[in-house]
């Protein structure tokens, strides 16, 4: 019979990796909490017509790399490629924008794209996401760009550039579309990226082939024709980059995959990782929500990739997560001392110290393996002996001092030195 094996494109994480994954995935999330965004927990599934309609049917994600199925009442279901979308069906379905202004939200998670699978690039993408909902104000844009930049600093990452674009309005866009249009119409392109321009232009900036590209010198770009308002929002938003010590880099033909992208649009990329360099974006959606069924509200958001930032923090050498996984492992010779310790580990889980214990009825020096691959610094041995005398040996596994300590002793003993340490988590 032939070994099962997880679906291709589909990284796991497991020890070894997986302390970095979650160390990641925590450290792009912690920002937005301390920002005041609360917790939205989303559905791995939705309605197909949540994408088609929010998404934007012309885009390579719901034309081309959505997973789409039907269920047994015969209802077109997708598994959800990104979050956006799926949080504004969250807010008007729960009435969240008729509160407090604006509503803001952070959510992590795996989300799919039937993409071919290379190195990250992959069908099952883990993601960390904040949308900010119900206020136009540049500020905001500049809030929700530096959370982003403190995640991937707070991790020690340094080889990462911001880039930075405004798209235009439904104002100033009618015009630019017909000026890129009839420019893009002077090139020699294949049939089916003439489509793509006439569905819509803007994605044709963002065609990798190098004949286009070397056919788009001269090129209209957005950011230089924006109306009155957009031009003034996107200064302001700089200026707040600027006073949060944000750097970034000017980037007009910056296209986001996403048709409601609107005004603010960036994109993180990282200088080690290759192809597939970037590591996060996002921007600002106005008239998302009213497209929904909602209200006429903006809002803006980013997706960041938690794969991709594990990634980019290997390749810069970094090791998020690393340390032992246990602060105290036990050590037990004999059946007595075995629950003497099990006992004793309840009490330490219960104050938050990481405990483990050798299981298996191993002898003393096959615990004493196990004791040293756990990584704990700090080791308590208990045999007959001690079980006779009411003691415990503690055990410094860095410097291999140990001393005898009764029984009463020891749990005041770990905290004092576990404090000392930095070694309780909570």
């Amino acid at each position: 019979m032939a070994q099962l094996q997880a679906p291709k494109g589909v990284p796991e994480y497991f020890p070894g990796r997986s302390a970095a994954f979650l160390a990641v995935r925590e450290a792009l999330s912690s920002p937005a909490r301390h920002a005041g965004y609360g917790y939205a927990e989303l559905p791995v599934f939705e309605d197909t017509a949540l994408y088609v309609r929010g998404v934007g049917e012309s885009t390579d994600v719901v034309a081309k790399e959505m997973y789409t199925f039907e269920d047994r009442g015969g209802r077109s279901l997708s598994l959800r490629p990104e979050g956006t979308a799926g949080v504004m069906r969250m807010v008007i379905e729960n009435n969240l924008d008729r509160g407090q202004l604006p509503v803001k939200l952070y959510y992590a998670g795996a989300f799919f794209r039937a993409e071919r699978p290379q190195h990250g690039r992959y069908r099952q993408l883990q993601q960390v996401g904040i949308e900010a909902i119900g206020t136009d104000d540049p500020a905001l844009d500049a809030e929700v760009i530096s959370l982003a930049d403190i995640g991937f600093r707070s991790l020690g990452l340094t080889q990462f550039t911001l880039q930075l674009t405004s798209l235009g309005c439904a104002e100033c866009r009618p015009s630019y579309r017909v000026l890129l249009q009839t420019f893009l119409a002077n090139l020699d392109l294949d049939e089916a990226t003439r489509e793509r321009a006439a569905i819509n232009p803007l994605r044709v900036l963002d065609d990798k082939r190098e004949d286009v590209q070397a056919q788009l010198a001269g090129v209209p770009y957005m950011v230089n024709h924006l109306c009155e308002a957009c031009q003034s929002h996107y200064d302001d938003v700089r200026t707040a980059l600027r006073l949060l010590k944000v750097e970034w880099t000017e980037a007009p033909s910056l296209v986001r995959g996403l048709d409601y992208y609107t005004r603010t649009a960036f994109e993180f990329t990282h200088h080690l990782l290759g192809a597939q360099s970037g590591i996060g974006g996002g921007g600002r959606y106005d008239g998302l929500m009213s497209s929904l069924g909602g209200q006429d509200l903006s809002g803006i958001g980013w997706g960041l990739g938690t794969d991709r930032t594990l990634l980019a923090c290997e390749a810069e050498g970094l090791a998020p997560g690393a340390g032992p996984l246990v602060d105290v492992f036990a050590v037990p010779i004999g059946d007595e001392a075995k629950s003497v310790l099990i006992a004793l580990g309840g009490e330490l889980r219960a104050t938050g110290v990481r405990f483990d214990l050798a299981y298996g009825n191993r002898g003393l020096k096959g615990a004493m393996k196990a004791a040293d691959k756990s990584q704990a610094p700090w080791v308590l041995i208990v045999g007959d002996q001690e079980v006779a005398d009411g003691t415990v040996v503690v055990r410094n596994m860095a410097s291999g001092e140990q001393e005898t300590v009764a029984w009463e002793s020891v749990q005041p003993l770990l905290a004092q030195r576990l404090k000392k340490n930095e070694g309780i988590h909570s």
